[in-house]
C-alpha cells in the first residue's frame, strides 16, 4: 500500500466547523442524554469534566464538505448536512459497541460499559434523531424545501443500508461459509452506504443540477469499501498504540476480509484449524496468534491490500468521470489517499 499518508491539513478547518455545529446540536438536547453524547464524542469525561479529546477523524463530514466545494458550492451552507452524517455515523458506533460487547473505544470505556446497555441504546437513538433535526436546519441557509426533503430521503436510504449491513456483520459471526462476495455485500451496506451519501449529499446541495451527483455517490461508495478493508487490515495487524486494539477483530470472531479470504482459500489442516478456532467464543490469545500465522502464510494481508487499492482506484475513476478540474478534485484525492494509506 506504499508510504503512509498523514491526516490531510485540509481537515482541520472543516473539523472545527463541523464540531461547532455538532456541539450546538448536542448541547440543545436533553441534559441527561447530552452528557452521554458529549462523552462519546470525546469532549468530556464520564463525570462531565471537559477533557479536550476528539473522537474520530470526521472523514464522512469532511467528504460531504469537500464534495460541495468540488462542484462550486458554498460550503458554509452544508455544515448541517455534514454534521448529520457524522451524527448517523456515531449513532451506529454506539450501537455497534453494544452489539460487539466492546469495552473500549479510543482507549476509553464505551458508553454502554459506563452507563449500561439500555442507556447506551437511548444515547444512540438520540444521535440518530438529532441527525434529522440537524438536516432540517438547512432551511436557515436558504436551501430549498424540496432539496431538504430529498436530502432526508437520501440519508434515510443510507441508514437502512447501514442497518442491513450491520445485521449481516453480526450474522456472519456465527457462520463459516462466508465468501469474499458476501463480505463485499456487507461492506457496501455497513460502511460504503454512509460514505456514498456523504459525498452525494455534498454534491447535491452544492449544485443546481444533478448530473454529477451519481458520480460523487459512486466515488464515496468505492472509497467506503476501501476504507473498510483498510480498517480490517488495521484490526488484525495494527498496533495497540495506534489502533487501540491488537488483533481484536480476531478475538471477537469478526469475519473481516483477511479472515474471509483465509477461510475461503485454506485447505487441509490450515482450514480445519481456522474453522476450529472460529468455533470458539472468544478466541484466546494463543488462538489469535495461530490465526494470524495462518493468514500470513496464505497471503491474506497482501490480498486485502491489493483489493483496497482496486477500490481506491475505482473511486478515483469516478471522480475523474465528473470532468471537474484538478483543483476541484485534489482535496478529495488527498482525502482518498489518507483513507488508503492511514495507519490509525
Amino acid at each position: 500500500m506504499g508510504a503512509k499518508c498523514s491526516l490531510p491539513q485540509s481537515f482541520a478547518p472543516y473539523r472545527n466547523a463541523v464540531r461547532a455545529e455538532l456541539e450546538n446540536t448536542i448541547d440543545s438536547s436533553l441534559p441527561s442524554l447530552r452528557n452521554l453524547l458529549r462523552y462519546h464524542m470525546g469532549w468530556q469525561d464520564e463525570h462531565g469534566n471537559p477533557c479536550g479529546r476528539e473522537s474520530g477523524k470526521f472523514i464522512r463530514s469532511t467528504l460531504c464538505i469537500l464534495s460541495c466545494q468540488a462542484v462550486g458550492g458554498d460550503t458554509s451552507r452544508v455544515m448541517s448536512a455534514a454534521a448529520a452524517v457524522e451524527l448517523v455515523h456515531n449513532f451506529s458506533l454506539i450501537h455497534d459497541d453494544i452489539e460487539d460487547g466492546s469495552h473500549e473505544r479510543h482507549h476509553r470505556p464505551t458508553v454502554w460499559k459506563l452507563w449500561g446497555e439500555s442507556q447506551a441504546i437511548n444515547a444512540g437513538d438520540a444521535m440518530f434523531t438529532l441527525a434529522y433535526s440537524t438536516l432540517l436546519k438547512l432551511s436557515e441557509k436558504g436551501i430549498a424545501d424540496e432539496k431538504i426533503v430529498s436530502s432526508i430521503e437520501m440519508l434515510s436510504r443510507a441508514c437502512l443500508e447501514l442497518c442491513d449491513g450491520q445485521y449481516l456483520d453480526v450474522d456472519y459471526e456465527n457462520r463459516l461459509d462466508i465468501t469474499v462476495k458476501d463480505y463485499l455485500d456487507m461492506a457496501a451496506k455497513k460502511t460504503a452506504a454512509l460514505f456514498g451519501v456523504s459525498t452525494s449529499l455534498g454534491a447535491y446541495l452544492g449544485s443546481e443540477g444533478s448530473e454529477l451527483v451519481n458520480f460523487f455517490r459512486l466515488f464515496g461508495r468505492q472509497l467506503g469499501i476501501a476504507y473498510q478493508i483498510c480498517d480490517d487490515i488495521l484490526g488484525i495487524w495494527g498496533t495497540v498504540e495506534r489502533v487501540g486494539k491488537s488483533a481484536g477483530d480476531i478475538s471477537q470472531r469478526k469475519k473481516t476480509l483477511p479472515v474471509v479470504y483465509g477461510l475461503q482459500n485454506s485447505e487441509g489442516t490450515a482450514r480445519e484449524r481456522l474453522e476450529g478456532l472460529y468455533s470458539q467464543k472468544p478466541i484466546g490469545d494463543k488462538g489469535v496468534s495461530e490465526v494470524m500465522k495462518i493468514l500470513n502464510q496464505l497471503g491474506a494481508r497482501d490480498y486485502a491490500e491489493d483489493l483496497a487499492e482496486q477500490y481506491y482506484q475505482g473511486a478515483l475513476a469516478q471522480l475523474e468521470a465528473t470532468g471537474l478540474g484538478a483543483s476541484r478534485q485534489d482535496p478529495l484525492k488527498e482525502t482518498a489517499c489518507f483513507i488508503l494509506k492511514r495507519d490509525f
